[in-house]
């Protein structure tokens, strides 16, 4: 049988949808959840930290923090295709944090994203054959996209 934790953190994060056609095309932001599933077998090795774990959540925390949160917390994620948004932004001086992505930044996208940054990360370190199955993405309360690694 296998077993699933599920680990998040949180970031302030801005954005905007160049196409859209509603309010998404503004320049604005959004307390993003981004939350780890992972999935494996239950560390058997007796004595050690992760005995009877998946793997540790703060080496989860760990790895979205410097993988996702350190990189785009307080910053503004940018489509490089976005011009008009690349012009404004360059405007703030060097010092402000752009991150400039080569996909139009939806929740469902940087959720692919973010599997990404993750998933090289999600190590086995007791043979329990870790996975990371899926990244989560919650832009608002009601608005969540996921990108699930197909079997």
């Amino acid at each position: 049988m296998t077993t699933r934790i599920r680990r998040w953190i949180e970031t302030d994060t801005g954005h905007r949808v160049p196409n859209h056609k509603s309010k998404c095309k503004h320049i604005h932001g959004h307390r993003y959840r981004w939350e780890a599933e992972i999935e494996g077998d239950i560390v058997e090795v007796e004595g050690v930290s992760d005995e009877g774990m998946l793997m540790d959540f703060s080496d989860v925390s760990d790895i979205l923090k410097e993988h996702v949160h350190d990189v785009v917390d307080h910053a503004f994620i940018v489509y490089s295709g976005d011009q008009d948004a690349r012009d404004a932004l360059a405007m703030m001086g060097p010092h402000h944090r752009t991150v400039v992505v080569d996909f139009i930044p939806t929740a469902e996208n940087l959720a692919k994203w973010a599997f990404e940054q993750v998933n090289p990360h999600i190590q086995t370190a007791y043979g329990n054959q870790l996975r990371l199955v899926a990244m989560h993405v919650r832009e608002t309360p009601k608005s969540w996209a996921s990108w699930i690694l197909q079997s």
